[in-house]
C-alpha cells in the first residue's frame, strides 16, 4: 500500500507496529502523514511520519493505515 502525505488514515497496527512500538498510538486513532524536512518521504521502506493531534506521533508503517474518507474525520 502507499499513503500520501497530508493526507488522514486510520491507524490499525499491523504486526510490526504490534511487536516493536514507536508511537503512543492506539488502533483507531486519526493520524496525518506528513513528510519532514531532511527525512526519507512516506512509502521509503514501507514506513511513514505520523501526526496526532497536530503534533508528531512517530514512525509507522504504511500498511497500519487505513484510508478514510474526510466525512468520517
Amino acid at each position: 500500500m502507499k499513503v500520501k502525505a497530508n493526507n488522514f488514515y486510520k491507524f490499525n497496527p499491523v504486526m510490526w507496529d504490534i511487536i516493536d512500538p514507536i508511537t503512543n498510538l492506539k488502533s483507531g486513532d486519526i493520524v496525518q502523514v506528513k513528510n519532514l524536512h531532511g527525512c526519507p518521504p512516506a512509502n521509503t521502506m514501507g514506513h511513514a511520519h505520523v501526526y496526532y493531534d497536530g503534533k508528531f506521533a512517530g514512525l509507522v508503517h504504511v500498511n497500519s493505515l487505513e484510508k478514510i474518507d474526510k466525512g468520517n474525520r
